[in-house]
């Protein structure tokens, strides 16, 4: 049997706090706290000083008294990103996100295509008699507007990645002054 800040494993496991997010939180809180785990002679003496565990209350107590007290609230700080795992991050999701931009180009290109979109410009420019507008025709052919559309991908997944890491660096400078960016959770 092991003890944490607010009593034993057997005392949280009767409230019902054996296996919550909380309470294993709590417990790794407590563990950094008092400078690691507890050497074996010194837990023992540790849980001999700990008043033994009342009754075993049923669960129907304990999910009562549960509900009286509300849910836990755990108050944490984002003080640090790590830019590396940033920049990683980043990069896969703007390659995703290229990718979708190559296929909503060809997808759109498809429907203008289907729609004779191309042919009725190309048909308007020819009887207005304008042969200059006639050669930009040439650039909305489907592997320019593919070559146009990849180009924009490669200098999307450079760029986001890029600013993503900045990003990153710059909150964790931000961070250090005002402490970052708090969170409170809570144990449903």
């Amino acid at each position: 049997m092991s003890t944490t800040p607010h009593g034993t494993d057997e005392q949280d496991a009767s409230r019902g706090n054996g296996g919550g997010f909380a309470a294993t939180l709590r417990r790794s809180m407590a563990d950094r706290l008092s400078g690691g785990e507890q050497p074996a002679a010194q837990a023992g003496a540790a849980t001999a000083q700990m008043p033994a565990a009342g009754p075993r209350e049923g669960a129907a107590e304990a999910a009562a008294r549960a509900a009286a007290t509300g849910p836990r609230r755990v108050r944490l700080s984002l003080s640090r990103v790590d830019p590396w795992s940033t920049m990683k991050l980043a990069f896969l999701l703007s390659v995703g996100l290229g990718v979708m931009i190559v296929v909503a180009a060809a997808v759109v290109w498809f429907v203008l295509d289907a729609m004779h979109v191309f042919a009725d410009i190309q048909e308007l420019l020819v009887s207005i008699g304008s042969e200059n507008f006639l050669r930009l025709m040439d650039y909305l052919q489907f592997d320019r507007v593919m070559s146009f559309a990849t180009i924009v991908a490669v200098i999307d997944v450079l760029l986001l990645t890029a600013l993503a890491t900045i990003g990153a660096f710059l909150y964790n400078i931000v961070a250090a002054l005002v402490g970052g960016l708090h969170v409170t959770l809570t144990d449903d």
